[in-house]
This record gives structure tokens, C-alpha cells and sequence, in this order.
């Protein structure tokens, strides 16, 4: 598949973008700043694009089978600008890749992202942000997949997970592990129309998606 890559220059996308060069699938790479492409070109993508989810970017989408959203403005971020990517700018591309007839969407939410209410009040505003753009995309004709990762770290992936539709419990994960995951759910039919917590575990990635 040609796969889309929304926020490929983040520590998720450029994860995401090293490892699919060694896959079965070609990454596009959309990028904000056309700088960044070198960066994209080292990593192994097979192409970028230059496109600003704050504007109509449905021209990135152009031939693509599947996107990967893994923009984000983080969470310490004020709200006007979590807003503007990771609700309204998820909203817009959802919306263009129906458009484009791009049936397949992956989606990196955050574990909470239903609750925001019972998250710590400065996660709140990301958290709503969140949940409005998942509900739009639960709600779109879309083959999609919601991946809801607990807290993020830089150590190295370990490729030991532990996902379920719910985990009751605290922990952590590394951004590459997050991105392997995503690689690994772009093929497991099971998962289209199914939302998951995802934190590091004992289990596989390829074990674990199966017994979802």
C-alpha cells in the first residue's frame, strides 16, 4: 500500500517512516516545512509532500491507499492550537480521505481520549480534542483504526506490548514501539472498525493483534 504519513516528522511519524522502508508498504511523508523532506528522503520514505492540516491538504491523499495519522500538537500545547491539529486538522483530512476514496485510516489517539473528564484538568483540552476527532471518525464511511497509546517515551522499542479495547491500568510506552504497532495493524484485517489501549507489555505485536 501507499500510505500517507500525517505528521511524519514527529518522533511517531519518523519512527513510522524508517521502519516502513523495510515493509511491504511506501510511505509518503507529508511534511509542513519542504526543508524537512531531506530528513523524510534519509529515513527511507518514498516520497514526500508538503501539506499543512490547518488548510486543505487533499492533495496529499492523490493515489494513496491508507493513511496514518500521527499529528499532534501535543499535549502542552495551548488549546486554540490542539484544536486546530488534532481535532479540526484530523477532522479535515478524515473528510478528504473520504473524498479521495481512501477507504483505510489509522488513527494515533490517546488512551483516556473517551473520558477526558477523569483525566489530570491540563490533560483535559488535548483529551477533548482527541475524542471529537475519533468520534468524527468512527462516524465516517472510513476502514479505520483507533490506537490509543498510554504515556510516550524516546527509550527504545522493545516490540513487547500489551493491547486491549481497555486497559485499567498505568504504564507507558515507547514512540517506537507505537509506530511498529501501526506498521503491523496496517495488515491485520481484524482491526478495521476497532479502537485499542496500548501500552508495553509482555506479548508480540503480531500476537497481540490477532487476539483482539
Amino acid at each position: 500500500m501507499r500510505v500517507l504519513i500525517a505528521g511524519a516528522n514527529g518522533k511517531i511519524g519518523q519512527h513510522l517512516v524508517r521502519q516502513m522502508a523495510g515493509s511491504q508498504h511506501s510511505a509518503r511523508a507529508m511534511v509542513r516545512n519542504p526543508e524537512q523532506a531531506k530528513t523524510m528522503e534519509e529515513l527511507g520514505a518514498a516520497e514526500t509532500v508538503v501539506a499543512d492540516l490547518e488548510q486543505d491538504c487533499s492533495h496529499a491523499l492523490k493515489d494513496c491507499d491508507a493513511v496514518v495519522f500521527t499529528a499532534g500538537s501535543g499535549p502542552h500545547t495551548g488549546p486554540d492550537k490542539t484544536i486546530d491539529v488534532d481535532q479540526n486538522g484530523a477532522i479535515r483530512l478524515i473528510d478528504a480521505a473520504e473524498a479521495a476514496g481512501v477507504k483505510r485510516f489509522l488513527m494515533v489517539s490517546s488512551m483516556r481520549a473517551d473520558a477526558p473528564g477523569k483525566a489530570p484538568e491540563k490533560l483535559h483540552h488535548y483529551l477533548r480534542a482527541k475524542q471529537k476527532a475519533d468520534e468524527h471518525l468512527r462516524a465516517s464511511s472510513l476502514d479505520f483504526t483507533l490506537v490509543r497509546p498510554g504515556p510516550l517515551t524516546n527509550d527504545p522499542g522493545t516490540g513487547r506490548v500489551e493491547l486491549r479495547p481497555r486497559l485499567d491500568r498505568t504504564g507507558s510506552i515507547p514512540r517506537e514501539d507505537v509506530a511498529a504497532v501501526l506498521l503491523a495493524t496496517l495488515d491485520a484485517d481484524n482491526t478495521v472498525h476497532q479502537t485499542f489501549d496500548l501500552l508495553s507489555g509482555d506479548d508480540g505485536i503480531a500476537e497481540s493483534l490477532v487476539s483482539l
